[in-house]
């Protein structure tokens, strides 16, 4: 047996022998590329502690790996395909275990967020190289199987990445939840070269840079738009970014209608189909990644778990997404994908539709329910729509298909962590005005603890603390008068205390579920839009696929 794979799929005769250990590999890189946001929201308490992050710098934190990620995608799926798609992968990997070493070994939010940004650019490597490798490797007929495993991997990465950060945390500081990628990596690298065939287009002219170009500026100034305003306010930042992606998507639309070889011909978004997935894809994991946002925050600030058994918690939505693929991969084939879809959507809804009835008096087992319908959803919809939106690509475009899939994905998640997010925050803060209306508490006391969940808690915190001390100036005072006031004192405090935490986890549980009627209603209109867009009748070939485009399929992948 050859040590490093070197013959295409394209040149044999049969299917390729080990392609199913091919696509271990292929959703071991994607399990560590969404695992990387997931796991940080876990870590970013100790982080914020040890590095002194602002709230600002946390965000950016977290949302410096979203921005070259999403916007870098299309351009490197494009190059991927021209080139090499493993070696794409590969040099994707190399950088995101580079940029993981570098954020653990930084001192500083500039050096951390650096570091995101550059295990970001690795990720828009990764993941677009994932799916074209994926659709290379595997004949068509097992291409929706494979599609349901590497959906599935997506799911479990979700639940995965608090669980493995909780486990490192209890004994190791943050920087192990970026050391952890380090190894995970280097197998992933050493499997790409042994399991995974070389591919690339057959034939495939020059790359439409300028089309490339665009798309990196309106896709980059569209998320840091999502990212700036809802969280920092629609000062100039924030309005320029929109004014930038609206001119950049003009022109990059325009461009790509009149270029000869686009990188991505924008005429496929006029088929239902497509353009169906993509809306399907985008608007499921808006709902996935706001509700996730504001799940794991109740479970830890509310609930009091920590970031293991938030995790732990977690772990039915993974095993769902695993079920839901299964039996999307047993229903799609006998009833259509518009069925599945429509059907994962409208679980999705009610999922959040549950959520709606969290209170105060809420516990962990009111969201295992919606936790399992959420994940049998993710399972249902998302395996026929990838594949649906890989299958509308040629051979020679294939890493341009997984970057526009990824991308929607992306887009999607972001735009649900801002507007979730937002609709969160607000929510929170409104209710939390009303409920610590009786604590007296001073002003920039309460401006503080609406800033978020966990600033409220703090100052809760702090509150019990000054209570406590007064308590203990109260028993060595040998004035029996000025122990009895600092007694008295140190009891109202005691009590404004109770009565803030209190305050605190009932105005973000009712946030919690004004947050998840927002969901709802959003992912509700969408799945009317969706079952509109979705043909009756699924085609099982690439839409009108061109004589050369077949000539390409068949030529050699070298």
């Amino acid at each position: 047996m050859r040590l490093v794979m070197n013959e295409p799929v394209a040149s044999m005769d049969r299917p390729y022998a080990r392609r199913w250990w091919a696509l271990l590999v292929l959703c071991l890189s994607l399990l560590i590329i969404v695992m990387a946001n997931t796991a940080l929201t876990v870590a970013a308490p100790d982080m914020t502690q040890d590095l002194g992050l602002s709230s600002a710098d946390l965000q950016w934190v977290i949302d410096g790996y979203t921005v070259p990620y999403a916007a870098l995608m299309l351009l490197l799926g494009a190059i991927g395909d021209k080139y090499s798609r493993r070696g794409a992968l590969i040099l994707g990997l190399v950088v995101f275990g580079g940029g993981a070493v570098a954020g653990s070994l930084v001192d500083s939010s500039t050096g951390v967020i650096a570091a995101r940004a550059v295990m970001g650019i690795g990720a828009a490597m990764i993941m677009p190289a994932t799916l074209s490798l994926l659709a290379a490797t595997f004949p068509r007929a097992e291409r929706a199987k494979a599609i349901v495993l590497w959906t599935a991997t997506a799911g479990l990465a979700i639940a995965a990445g608090p669980l493995v950060a909780g486990a490192l945390l209890r004994d190791h500081g943050w920087a192990s939840t970026f050391l952890i990628n380090v190894p995970v990596a280097a197998v992933a690298i050493v499997g790409a070269l042994v399991l995974v065939p070389p591919s690339k287009a057959g034939h495939h002219s020059r790359i439409d840079y300028v089309g490339g170009l665009l798309s990196v500026i309106w896709v980059g100034s569209l998320v840091y738009m999502i990212i700036e305003g809802p969280h920092f306010g629609w000062g100039v930042k924030a309005v320029t970014a929109a004014v930038v992606a609206g001119v950049a998507l003009l022109a990059f639309v325009l461009w790509e209608l009149r270029h000869p070889r686009p990188v991505l011909d924008v005429r496929r978004f006029a088929n239902r189909r497509f353009a169906g997935s993509n809306l399907a894809v985008a608007l499921f994991f808006l709902a996935v990644f706001g509700a996730f946002y504001y799940l794991t925050q109740h479970l830890q600030f509310v609930l009091g778990y920590d970031a293991w058994e938030t995790g732990v918690r977690m772990l039915p939505l993974a095993g769902a997404v695993f079920v839901g693929s299964a039996v999307t991969g047993y229903l799609t084939p006998r009833i259509g994908m518009r069925i599945t879809v429509t059907a994962g959507m409208v679980g999705g809804t009610a999922a959040l539709a549950l959520l709606t009835r969290v209170d105060a008096a809420s516990t962990y087992g009111d969201f295992v329910l919606p936790l399992v319908i959420l994940g049998l959803a993710i399972g249902l919809a998302l395996s026929p729509c990838t594949d649906a939106i890989m299958g509308a690509f040629p051979e020679a475009e294939l890493g341009v298909g997984g970057a526009v899939n990824d991308t929607s994905l992306e887009l999607g998640g972001s735009l649900g962590i801002a507007i979730l997010g937002s609709v969160l925050a607000g929510s929170y803060s409104s209710h939390l005005s009303d409920a610590a209306s009786g604590t007296k508490l001073p002003g920039d006391a309460l401006s503080t603890a609406q800033d978020s969940v966990g600033a409220g808690y703090a100052v809760a915190q702090r509150i019990g603390a000054q209570a406590h001390k007064l308590a203990e100036q109260a028993a060595g005072a040998s004035d029996p008068r000025q122990a009895a006031q600092l007694k008295e004192q140190a009891g109202q405090l005691a009590d404004g205390a109770q009565k803030m935490a209190h305050s605190v986890g009932s105005s973000f549980a009712d946030a919690v579920a004004h947050t998840s009627v927002v969901g709802a209603v959003i992912l509700g209109v969408g799945t009317v839009l969706v079952a509109v867009l979705l043909p009756n009748k699924d085609r099982t070939a690439p839409d009108a696929e061109s004589s050369d485009d077949a000539k390409e399929r068949e030529s050699a992948l070298s």
